[in-house]
């Protein structure tokens, strides 16, 4: 991927601040964003960072080694996540407007224009910014940020497996496998599960 999407943005703004979050549907973990600033006028003259696309369709062993490019190359980067216990507080949507907002605001700079993946943003950070349905496949830096997120993600998952092996984590990372749900029916949900997301396999609406 080439950062053709962004190019129109760069004539009238320097810095572009690409965001995407991971984890909006697991049954349990954290939801995390990323936020990714890559240079005016940047674009991958080869090299891996021209791999970049949506992180769902990316191998862990490519999305590693595009976690380390996406580091060396951009002008600013963070990552920040919301865990569960929030998640089931104000619900997932909010958080994951949360974890977006938190990315950007821990950003070594301040972007003067967000794009961000999907049709749905909220934000008090006085910034403008521009949903893009699917922008994880078809704009740069979101890509990039997809990419931090879901590597973010996935080691977070599997620190977690460590500690509770019995739910098989460093595999689905959360997410509502069949795995993972006789898991669940077998040993109740642990810590990290989000409460809020009922399981009709368990009778609950």
């Amino acid at each position: 991927m080439k950062p053709d999407y962004e190019f129109p943005f760069w004539e009238t703004t320097g810095m572009i601040c690409g965001i995407d979050e991971v984890g909006r549907g697991p049954l349990a973990g954290p939801v995390v964003a990323g936020a990714v600033v890559f240079p005016r006028w940047y674009s991958p003259d080869g090299g891996v960072l021209e791999q970049l696309n949506d992180s769902k369709k990316l191998s862990a062993r490519v999305r590693e080694e595009l976690t380390l490019e996406i580091k060396k190359h951009a002008l600013g980067w963070a990552v920040a996540s919301v865990d569960q216990d929030m998640i089931d507080r104000i619900n997932i949507l909010q958080a994951t407007m949360l974890a977006m907002n938190r990315a950007v605001e821990s950003l070594p700079v301040i972007p003067e224009l967000l794009l961000v993946d999907g049709n749905r943003f909220q934000t008090s950070l006085g910034i403008p910014y521009t949903t893009i349905v699917k922008g994880d496949s078809k704009v740069f830096s979101i890509a990039a940020a997809s990419v931090l997120a879901k590597t973010h993600r996935d080691g977070i998952m599997t620190a977690y497996s460590m500690e509770w092996p019995e739910y098989g984590f460093e595999r689905h990372v959360g997410y509502g496998t069949g795995e993972h749900v006789r898991a669940i029916i077998q040993y109740g949900r642990c810590p990290i599960h989000r409460r809020s997301f009922k399981l009709k396999q368990l009778g609950e609406k």
